[in-house]
């Protein structure tokens, strides 16, 4: 008599959650590792701020490990949603985020160790450099794109690009700085010229996107800080740069009350880097102009940032209970 009996079939839920894991994860890192500089950034004023920097370091690294070690085996069972992913209009733009991940960690360990640090940025820097060619190539490729897949996530390529100088500069990598740069502040320019046009000229951004109007903040508030590690002064050029920040910061204000009425999702995250990167660009301002005013700027936005990233953490982790993450769009 034959032995019918079968082996269990595998968990098609578990699979299907593992296909379904984003990209998008990578952005929790960057606002863990931003909060960890912001409180770093904060720690000359308040020491009580260093240790909080030190334990979110290892909050932040050990949460990078975490999301990297699924993404990869998501990319060794399911290279099909890689590959789908990669060729989503929206979702192509949140690859950098990986080896910004990367640049930020290596910003955040510096301070304890240079060596570490080094090779962790130049992994970034050599990543940073293949994904914007790689994105960009993909935006200018033979697909044709509708407006309404433009939205403020595409600036995610060029903050990546103006985040290698701010600690690049310091180890003496000035040539690779300027390059990163220059590159970053194009992209910027031609990028934030085609989404005014599109937030003004056509429908809104969808809801599940709507937070990702935050990310306006970045690319000024971290050009900043690359120029001025750069540069070491506080010029015109600075000026303008974390003024733009301030701006855009005014404009995401008034649209606070539609953002409280939108249903969470993993963009919410894009709220947190940019809080954190503008809290520090006003630390720095502050700690070479010597103005109070730009000094307590940048604790109100800690403050603030420390509250969306706790109510982020909250959020994240309901949804994952309540399975509401990971799943078919």
């Amino acid at each position: 008599m034959s032995d019918t009996t079968q082996a269990p079939e595998p968990n098609t839920a578990e699979f299907s959650r593992l296909a379904h894991f984003p990209v998008t994860f990578f952005a929790i890192v960057m606002g863990l590792m931003g909060l960890t500089l912001a409180l770093h950034a904060g720690a000359p004023a308040m020491p009580i701020l260093e240790p909080a920097s030190s334990l979110m370091l290892l909050i932040g690294a050990a949460v990078m490990i975490v999301i990297a070690m699924i993404y990869v085996a998501k990319a060794l069972r399911h290279p099909a949603a890689v590959a789908e992913e990669w060729h989503h209009p929206v979702k192509l733009a949140f690859f950098p985020t990986i080896s910004i991940s990367l640049l930020l960690l290596a910003t955040a360990v510096f301070p304890y160790n240079t060596a570490l640090a080094e090779y962790v940025w130049l992994a970034g820097v050599a990543g940073q450099g293949v994904l914007t060619i790689a994105v960009i190539s993909g935006w200018i490729s033979h697909r044709s794109f509708q407006v309404g897949h433009l939205t403020p996530a595409w600036f995610i390529p060029a903050v990546g690009n103006v985040i290698v100088p701010v600690l690049g500069a310091r180890m003496g990598y000035i040539e690779t700085s300027w390059l990163f740069f220059s590159g970053g502040m194009i992209f910027w320019i031609v990028l934030l010229t085609l989404v005014m046009n599109r937030l003004i000229f056509h429908d809104p951004i969808v809801a599940r996107l709507f937070p990702t109007m935050v990310i306006l903040i970045a690319p000024p508030s971290v050009a900043f800080l690359a120029y001025v590690s750069m540069t070491g002064d506080v010029d015109g050029i600075a000026r303008f740069l974390i003024y733009a920040g301030y701006i855009f910061a005014a404009l995401v204000i008034a649209q606070v009350p539609r953002l409280a009425k939108l249903p969470f999702a993993l963009s919410w995250w894009a709220l947190s880097f940019p809080i954190a990167a503008l809290s520090i660009a006003s630390f720095r301002f502050a700690q070479l102009d010597g103005s109070r005013t730009h000094h307590n700027i940048g604790f109100i936005l800690l403050i603030v940032l420390v509250l969306v990233v706790a109510g982020l953490i909250w959020r994240t982790g309901k949804a994952i209970l309540r399975g509401e993450i990971c799943v078919p769009e």
